[in-house]
């Protein structure tokens, strides 16, 4: 009988060391951060402004905290994944445009010939864009944009976009709404589109999504409402863009930014400029191996003043490859 109690006794204590990190992972609001800089960066940032009775406490209205989407919230190569799905869209709404087999850019698209679509330029791009995208009611976009997104898949990893988020981004929202924290995203990226999809993938509602918009029109066709999407940009959302929209929208100055691409420049230079402590931050991709590694020679989340600002300011940098222990939810 007591060598049964001792052999039961060894067994719960070898379950107790086996289980042990795994209950401190648990715990831990951040498992996918390693220590390192950047994480004790966040940590101390968020204990100084919700400490009541500190120096730099931050009430719970003023605690704002802006995320770019595209490289920041997700993935962003080969291509944007909004640029995909508008490529996409051209090959599935072709049948009610047969003037495209025979139209630039439209006609690289179906032909899949990527050197003429890449000869066509940003003027092509944006035409593809402005065709997918407008000459319809919101609903109808939406519709579009969900449609794609549930059943599109990365051509890499062979999941949907909508899993090609980053967990340790996913983790630091919820960090910092459990902490008193409004998140919102302000992206280059059309607000439609990205309305799609936020509130279910990083849990931040359509009224907290600002991003590119286009022309809109109300319309009353017998009794039938809708608002129009026109084929013409209303404002875009990035580099100054983004404080201007934050200026107008948000009307509070955020205290926390993070970006990836010299595109967010403007708005962490925004919110550094305010008064009381304040942080700006900046998803560095330098993990080849298990995502992508660029910087300041992409044409895609091209990252070069930003950085310099970065090592200027004291900006917290993370580093990819070294900070995060995993960068997916599906790792």
């Amino acid at each position: 009988m007591r060598h049964t109690r001792i052999l039961s006794q060894l067994r719960w204590c070898a379950f107790l060391l086996l289980a042990l990190p795994l209950l401190v992972r648990a715990a831990d609001p951040l498992p996918s951060w390693n220590e390192g800089p950047s994480r004790q960066a966040i940590e101390g940032f968020v204990i100084a402004v919700t400490t009541e009775g500190g120096k730099d406490y931050v009430s719970p209205a003023e605690r704002i905290a802006v995320f770019d989407n595209d490289g920041t919230l997700w993935s962003e190569q080969p291509m944007y994944f909004q640029l995909l799905f508008a490529l996409s869209e051209v090959k599935r709404q072709a049948p009610q445009h047969p003037e495209w087999k025979e139209k630039q850019p439209f006609k690289a698209v179906l032909e899949d010939d990527h050197k003429a679509l890449m000869a066509s330029g940003l003027k092509g791009l944006v035409e593809i864009v402005l065709a997918t995208h407008t000459g319809m009611d919101g609903d109808t976009f939406r519709d579009n944009a969900k449609r794609w997104l549930a059943s599109a898949k990365h051509p890499r990893s062979n999941k949907p976009y909508t899993e090609m988020v980053f967990q340790p981004m996913l983790e630091l929202l919820t960090y910092l709404r459990a902490h008193g924290f409004k998140t919102y995203i302000v992206s280059g990226g059309e607000v439609a589109f990205m309305r799609a999809f936020a509130e279910e993938v990083y849990g931040i509602p359509p009224e907290q999504v600002i991003g590119t918009t286009f022309g809109s029109r109300f319309e009353d066709k017998e009794g039938k409402l809708s608002i129009q999407r026109l084929p013409k940009v209303a404002h875009n959302d990035d580099g100054p863009g983004k404080p201007e929209s934050i200026d107008s929208i948000i009307g509070r100055r955020p205290i926390l930014a993070f970006g990836n691409s010299d595109g967010d420049l403007q708005m962490l230079q925004w919110t550094m400029a305010g008064e009381g402590k304040r942080f700006a931050g900046l998803v560095h991709h330098t993990d080849a191996k298990r995502e992508w590694a660029y910087d300041r020679k992409s044409d895609i989340g091209h990252l070069d003043k930003a950085l310099d600002a970065a090592s200027r300011g004291h900006w917290t940098v993370v580093d990819m490859a070294k900070e995060w222990r995993r960068i997916y939810p599906f790792e």
